[in-house]
């Protein structure tokens, strides 16, 4: 024994100190195996040496026999304390330096000890304060005893661990056996009873999932996709992403989750759910006819066409084969010279005397006539005929109402849309030379196609 503090430091440097706990709620029993030596001498009773001298002299002092020679058991009831109960036998042949026949020795204690890791946290090394009573027997005398020990267990892992102990133990009677004594016990200590339901090496008390096998650094919870968030808080617990998105994975690094993201492969904006705009008009390349070229929603993302480039957008152009003017809602306007020109032709075309038939010879002016309305395809004009003063006011009312339906007529017989046509007779009313003339009453017969202005 007296190399014994020598063999516990270059144990204690081998084994290394850990992060083992002492017997606790994870692993309540305590099941300890080992010898125990008996020493009657360094108790400062008569005839013995003084308190704890010679505590170390096995050779002369120590009662011991080679077997196993004690057993104990405690259970943890929690703060450190634990209680429990040791049984153990010997056989006496020293009682200090007197030698004795070989006398029997039994001992029953019931204790209670306190773990000092409870303060100190020397992890492997696991010191305890013990005391309690029991009864003890040398050959056929027998006496209770008050007890009160400190000891040491230092755990290899998590189950086992080694145990040294010494014990003093105080007869209540001061006559006859057994006398009052140092009992020592080395032996090897068992931890069990802890609760492991899913196997992680995590007990159950101490498992925020004790069903489902995890980690030490997540209190025992998964990480299945192994990015550092356990899967309760792992938006995405099967594919492996960025704490920055609760994570999960961003394929494409615009920093919009893969899971919400339309458009997971190509980086893009947020604002079109993680898809690109390339010509920046605000609708996604995926949704868009024209994704190099700016265009409208309305487009589908392409921009509207201007195909007789007068300025005025097809969509908007009422005439969007023709130039023509803002003004005019993309059509051209009817200009004082063609309104002139039409005119011109118009009082050419001739009828049959007295009649509202047209003469065949007027059709080459009436084609000129058409081709110019067809420049014009959203003015709307009015026929107009008139006539002199000869006959009656009546009969040339109705003349005049003919003549200008005959040639209204003959214009929508040839494509012009009746839509854009008035017929009206003005009669003798608006004469544009005297009646009192030849020559002025031919200018009073006449037709006119007029604008109508809005």
């Amino acid at each position: 024994m007296k190399h014994l503090s020598k063999i516990l430091i270059a144990l204690l440097l081998f084994v290394g100190l850990g992060n083992m706990q002492a017997q606790d709620e994870n692993n309540p029993w305590v099941i300890t195996i080992g010898a125990n030596a008996v020493d009657t001498f360094p108790t400062n009773e008569p005839g013995q040496g003084a308190w704890f001298s010679q505590f170390f002299n096995a050779n002369d002092h120590w009662n011991i026999i080679p077997s196993i020679s004690v057993i104990s058991v405690s259970r943890y009831v929690g703060d450190g304390f634990s209680i429990g109960a040791r049984g153990s036998f010997n056989e006496i042949d020293q009682l200090g330096d007197i030698p004795v026949d070989d006398l029997t020795y039994y001992s029953l204690d019931a204790t209670i000890k306190y773990n000092l890791n409870q303060f100190l946290k020397l992890g492997r090394f696991d010191p305890f304060i013990e005391t309690g009573g029991g009864y003890t027997w040398i050959d056929d005398s027998g006496n209770g005893t008050l007890n009160g020990g400190l000891g040491f267990n230092f755990w290899f892992n998590e189950s086992i661990g080694l145990t040294l102990q010494s014990t003093y133990k105080h007869v209540f009677e001061d006559e006859g056996f057994p006398v009052p004594h140092f009992q020592h016990v080395a032996g090897v200590a068992i931890k069990f009873g802890g609760k492991d339901t899913d196997g992680d090496g995590i007990y159950d008390r101490e498992d925020a999932c004790p069903e489902i096998a995890g980690l030490p650094a997540f209190n025992g919870c998964p990480d299945s996709d192994g990015d550092g968030i356990e899967d309760a808080k792992d938006s995405c617990p099967n594919e492996a992403g960025s704490a920055e998105l609760n994570g999960c994975p961003d394929s494409d690094g615009d920093g919009i989750a893969d899971k919400d993201d339309a458009c997971p492969n190509v980086a893009g904006l947020a604002a079109l759910r993680g898809c690109p705009d390339s010509d920046g008009d605000g609708i996604a390349d995926k949704d868009d006819a024209c994704p190099n070229e700016a265009g409208p929603q309305a487009n589908r993302g392409c921009p509207w066409p201007d195909r007789d480039n007068d300025g005025v957008l097809d969509k908007d152009d009422q005439c969007p084969d023709v130039a023509g003017t803002v003004a005019n809602n993309g059509c051209p306007e009817v200009t004082e010279e063609v309104q002139k020109q039409l005119n011109d032709y118009a009082k050419t075309i001739l009828f049959d005397t007295g009649k509202s038939s047209i003469k065949d010879e007027s059709e080459a002016v009436l084609g000129d006539i058409i081709k110019i309305l067809n420049e014009y395809p959203n003015a709307n004009f009015t026929v107009e005929g008139h006539t002199d003063s000869v006959g009656s006011e009546k009969t040339n009312q109705r003349l005049s109402d003919e003549r200008a339906n005959s040639v209204k007529d003959y214009l929508t017989s040839h494509g012009v849309s009746s839509s854009r046509l008035n017929a009206t007779g003005y009669g003798e009313s608006n004469p544009i030379a005297t009646n009192k003339t030849r020559a002025g009453r031919a200018q009073n017969r006449r037709v006119e196609i007029n604008l109508v202005k809005n």
